[in-house]
């Protein structure tokens, strides 16, 4: 790596009214990245609950996105990222405990973006088939649940996310950037939440990621993908009656 390269990690989080997820995540963030971690950007989509409070208790930087949509929540705070590393974390998971050393070492090989696996915090046996295929290094096995770091300079030599994806914004990137970086996956899970399959069905849902995906791949608007994957799917968190988060 370069000798300017300050191996400091600036962490994103995406919200909307994650009162019940961020305190933990927070903490859980701070007391294992220590001083690898440059900050931790909360990017608010003006959440009516407390979730920024209890960001700025618990001394997160916080701001106030005007969209309720990750790809431009999440470009707003790498803008203002001081960390040569980005790490791009959904507010209801949690990386492994080592996620601080495990990101600056896998890109001192020679990586410059990556994911884990995942796990859900579910017993159900099918899930667990989910959670199995995501040590593959394919497309279709990716996701935002499995939280994506990535070198900034790339990152931002690439123009971040495609603000015009609501949904699929992180295989957009991956896309983008698969045949032109080195891209890995550590061997280590994030556990994440199974809430989704809670509000609907396994296979509703494992359904509808195959339809969006393949319609992904085909080239649909993403305005298009954004309206096809909530007719599919039921979503709890709303603004305005109009469901914008995956």
């Amino acid at each position: 790596m370069p000798e300017s390269y300050n191996n400091k990690i600036t962490v994103i989080i995406p919200t909307l009214n994650e009162a019940e997820n961020i305190g933990e995540l927070l903490q859980f963030l701070k007391q294992n990245g220590q001083e690898h971690i440059a900050e931790i950007i909360v990017c608010d989509a003006e959440s009516k609950d407390e979730t920024t409070a209890i960001a700025k208790d618990i001394g997160a930087q916080v701001i106030c996105c005007e969209q309720t949509c990750r790809a431009h929540q999440m470009n707003e705070g790498a803008k203002i990222a001081t960390g040569d590393i980005l790490y791009f974390v959904h507010a209801d998971a949690k990386p492994p405990k080592t996620f601080a050393t495990d990101i600056i070492n896998f890109l001192q090989k020679g990586y410059d973006f990556g994911c884990y696996r995942f796990k859900f915090d579910s017993n159900h046996p099918f899930l667990a088939v989910n959670s199995f295929f995501t040590r593959f290094k394919v497309l279709w096995c990716r996701g935002g649940d499995q939280t994506l770091f990535i070198k900034k300079s790339v990152f931002d030599q690439n123009n971040g996310f495609n603000e015009e994806y609501v949904v699929m914004e992180d295989f957009e990137l991956i896309k983008k950037l698969w045949k032109k970086y080195k891209f890995g996956i550590i061997p280590k899970s994030v556990l994440v939440s199974a809430r989704k399959y809670e509000d609907n069905s396994y296979w509703q849902v494992n359904m509808a990621n195959l339809k969006i995906y393949r319609m992904f791949m085909k080239g649909f608007h993403p305005q298009v993908l954004k309206e096809k994957y909530f007719q599919l799917i039921k979503h709890l968190k709303k603004l305005n009656s109009q469901p914008l988060f995956k």
